[in-house]
């Protein structure tokens, strides 16, 4: 299982970061070792000082696949869930401002919680969902899935010019404008359509 995410597919956060609109999806990835489950504790890292939250839209690969026709990208996942990019702020802008890749501001332990996921043919219009993350019941992130640079089946056909999709890998869609540091004690909530899905506090 391997970690895909996507970074700056909506256009707002691309704004807030001070960075460009990309002309074609832009993806990192995690290893299985940043996954972090539902009902696990998560502990603030001692490697940063200014964590930051990314709430994202996360899809569930069902089959392999490499080489996948947009048209025929549906075909490769049947579950949509929430998931949390958390980033070393602090640490991302050191390396960017070295031209250094930046995997130790992203890809370090519990660095993607996941929360449930769901049949996407329970949500219906896949372009039309919503959702939110509330820190301590407050609102930071909200977004819907219309304001996607590159959706889901573009995404998947993308990747899959370069990395052969397996069963199980997730990907990470991208977030919303809003993010913020989050700090201990902190309680997380993450909303799909209004439903909760993913739930955790900072340690």
């Amino acid at each position: 299982m391997k970690i895909i995410c996507i970074g700056r597919n909506y256009s707002e956060h691309a704004k807030e970061l001070n960075n460009d609109i990309p002309s074609e999806p832009v993806f990192f990835m995690k290893p299985d070792t940043s996954l972090l489950k539902p009902g696990e504790d998560f502990y603030f890292p001692e490697l940063t000082k200014d964590l930051h939250h990314e709430i994202e839209i996360v899809i569930k690969i069902n089959k392999v696949g490499k080489h996948i026709a947009e048209q025929f990208a549906h075909k490769y996942y049947d579950e949509i869930g929430l998931g949390i990019d958390f980033t070393a702020r602090d640490l991302q802008n050191q390396c960017k401002e070295k031209g250094l890749p930046w995997e130790k501001a992203k890809a370090f332990d519990h660095s993607a919680p996941i929360g449930k996921f769901i049949s996407k043919s329970q949500l219906g219009d896949l372009s039309n969902i919503n959702f939110e993350l509330k820190i301590n019941g407050e609102q930071r992130q909200i977004g819907n899935t219309k304001d996607l640079l590159f959706n889901f089946d573009q995404i998947i056909a993308h990747i899959s010019k370069f990395i052969t999709l397996k069963v199980g890998d997730l990907i990470y869609t991208g977030t919303p404008k809003g993010v913020s540091a989050v700090h201990i004690g902190d309680k997380l909530q993450g909303f799909l359509n209004g439903d909760l899905f993913l739930e955790l506090d900072v340690k």
